[in-house]
């Protein structure tokens, strides 16, 4: 391996940022669902009106229990080959994964090293940054407001936020959560670009307060009419991060902790504000340059917000979807608006801060994140008894399709057992 060095100038290639975390989960969709099964994704064209206002670089593999429920597997050399299938031709400096089956962890591992320089192992047990899985968390937590009767899903976003975007007054909140308000997305500009020198040097580590984000966004025209359309834009999660700072007075990392992270115990989960560092052992995250390798661990979280800061673990984040999802988390009514998608004809399902994938084992619920290295994948079933969560250090992607064939192996051999010539993704999802 290659001690990372200081960056130069070279020759540019696609490269996983914040912008596209819904790319990771839009080719997961295409490769994991069934061909004949109709495409959706969630949209509010047709809602009634708003209402007021095994790896030689140092594989480590933890078998933390026995897997005892229906369908599942009695050894998982399986996961383990598909998960070391990441690393072994070098996508990945590192991936790590878990499945969790009615309250208890039945498969954890880690492939790949955690630091390029000393060579260290990656810890299955460690932290990573979630990107937009964050997006999950902050969601529940503006649904559980809306089941405290503090705002409607179907309220304008001018009676909350007056003049905050063009078309507030025909923007809902529901169409802030699934991505059909036609708000531009903020990680387009340039200063996001986690390929340019300028972001590598220093760029990373600006401060950004939640309305430098929405101000970023006005710089770029709607993508469409309010409800016309679907388009991922994560400035619609810092939209309801100052919702939720609007509405309790509190910060929305704060809230999310207080809501849900405390309530839980996921001891291992943070909502950073300013804070550069991943805390507890964990794996570097990297950019490939001319030079070499550039660590990009330490950077500012706050150039995602509430659309993006998350740190958490597989432990954690399998922790969080059994319980979100076993309805511990949310009344029945916002459960049910959370998993409510309609059809789009995009081969995708997006609903209120969850995406809907269906496997060969059945539908599961989750969230897709990607920052600058890290790409995270949590799923759970509907009933809440069988969670899996993922994360990988991407580095070098000369095949995407290759590097996501691989990475769905992951997540259907983890969750459904080895399959019959699981396809790629029909389009190139890093882009």
């Amino acid at each position: 391996m290659t001690t990372p060095t200081t960056p130069t100038a070279g020759p540019r290639r696609p490269v996983l940022r914040v912008a596209v975390a819904v790319a990771v989960a839009a080719g997961l969709l295409s490769a994991l669902a069934p061909a004949d099964l109709a495409a959706a994704v969630a949209q509010g064209a047709d809602r009634p009106a708003a209402a007021g206002c095994d790896d030689p670089r140092g594989r480590t593999a933890v078998r933390v229990a026995a897997p005892d429920s229906p369908g599942s597997r009695d050894d998982w050399k399986a996961a383990d080959a598909a998960l070391a299938g990441m690393t072994d031709p070098g996508y990945s400096t590192s991936a790590l994964a878990a499945v969790r089956q009615d309250g208890r962890l039945v498969w954890r591992n880690a492939t790949g090293v955690a630091d390029l320089t000393t060579g260290e192992p990656a810890d299955p047990r460690g932290t990573f940054r979630i990107g937009s899985a964050t997006k999950t968390f902050v969601s529940t937590t503006l649904l559980q407001l809306v089941g405290e009767h503090r705002l409607d899903l179907d309220d304008r976003l001018e009676c909350l936020l007056p003049g905050i975007v063009p078309n507030s007054t025909e923007i809902t909140v529901r169409q802030l959560l699934d991505h059909t308000s036609g708000v531009a997305d903020y990680t387009q500009d340039p200063a996001f670009d986690d390929r340019r020198p300028e972001w590598l040097d220093g760029g990373r580590f600006r401060h950004y307060g939640l309305k430098d984000l929405v101000d970023i966004s006005r710089r770029y025209p709607p993508a469409f009419r309010p409800g016309a359309d679907w388009q991922y834009s994560n400035t619609n999660y810092v939209l309801i991060g100052m919702i939720i700072e609007k509405l309790t007075g509190r910060s929305w990392n704060e809230e999310v902790t207080r809501r849900i992270i405390r309530p839980l115990g996921l001891t291992s989960t943070w909502m950073p504000a300013d804070s550069p560092v991943v805390p507890g052992p964990h794996a570097h995250g990297y950019e490939k340059t001319d030079t070499g390798p550039v660590d990009v661990t330490l950077l500012n979280p706050s150039m995602a917000g509430s659309s993006g800061a998350g740190i958490s673990t597989t432990a954690d984040l399998t922790t969080f979807l059994a319980a979100l999802l076993g309805g511990r988390l949310l009344h029945p009514a916002e459960l049910a608006a959370m998993q409510q998608t309609t059809d789009h004809g995009a081969g995708r399902y997006y609903g209120l801060g969850l995406q809907r994938v269906d496997t060969p084992c059945g539908t599961f619920w989750g969230h897709a994140g990607g920052f600058p290295s890290y790409v995270t994948m949590m799923l759970g079933s509907a009933d809440g008894r069988r969670q899996f969560a993922g994360s990988t250090t991407l580095y070098d992607v000369p095949d995407q399709q290759a590097a996501y064939a691989a990475w769905t192996e992951v997540i259907t051999t983890a969750l459904c057992g080895p399959q019959p010539g699981t396809a790629a993704p029909a389009t190139d999802p890093l882009r």
